[in-house]
């Protein structure tokens, strides 16, 4: 149903999204270096939660899209094309600042850690276009099941960017320690993501492929 090309697709650009400094990654590091790694935990379940709202809204959305409106297909393949590269330019730029320099946050309950978790990846604009650009361009109608490849896709996305997170939550204070006085490093991280972004963008404003009948 789903190739092993798809898969790997979503999965790089799965990985490149959630290694590029955003919303999540700055909460989550500023939480678990300012009080600790369990807070960081119960953010990150907020997080999570989050990632499934999008998912099932996803799923319906890009079915939806695929049958009604085909010709959005391409509109939407350059979009998530575009935001690639704007996220490569982010990695590269110069004045780029660091998540691993996070500001202090005054201590919250679990209940507040696991609501603003939730919040800031609804809010996350990374996210929304993951979901709404980003996601059907490795979806083919000419399988079959849209809703079924969407939900296997988003799946993989989810796995990957919440076993990131959570090694990030549990390294946060070392890294930053790590790379506090160590810039080249930071350098070496930029350019690599920035680079595998926009390898990613070319290919996928290169495919040709249009948008087909879906099956379900």
């Amino acid at each position: 149903m789903v190739d092993a090309t798809a898969v790997l697709g979503i999965a790089l650009v799965a990985l490149g999204l959630v290694l590029t400094p955003g919303p999540n990654m700055v909460y989550l590091v500023s939480r678990s270096v300012t009080q600790g790694r369990r807070a960081g935990l119960v953010s990150l379940a907020g997080v999570a939660v989050g990632f499934g709202v999008y998912l099932t809204a996803a799923v319906a959305g890009i079915a939806t899209v695929f049958v009604l409106v085909p010709t959005l297909y391409t509109v939407v393949k350059l979009a998530g094309a575009g935001y690639l590269l704007w996220l490569a330019w982010q990695a590269v730029r110069p004045g780029g600042r660091s998540a691993f320099a996070p500001a202090p946050l005054p201590p919250d309950r679990p209940r507040r850690l696991f609501t603003m978790g939730l919040v800031t990846n609804l809010l996350n604009p990374k996210i929304a276009i993951l979901y709404v650009s980003l996601l059907p361009q490795f979806v083919d109608p000419a399988r079959g099941h849209v809703a079924a490849q969407s939900l296997l896709l988003g799946g993989v996305q989810i796995v990957i960017a919440l076993t990131v997170n959570a090694l990030i939550v549990l390294s946060a204070g070392s890294v930053a320690s790590f790379l506090a006085g160590r810039p080249t490093w930071l350098r070496v991280q930029r350019y690599l993501m920035g680079t595998v972004l926009a390898a990613l963008a070319v290919r996928i404003a290169a495919d040709r492929s249009r948008a087909a009948a879906a099956t379900f």
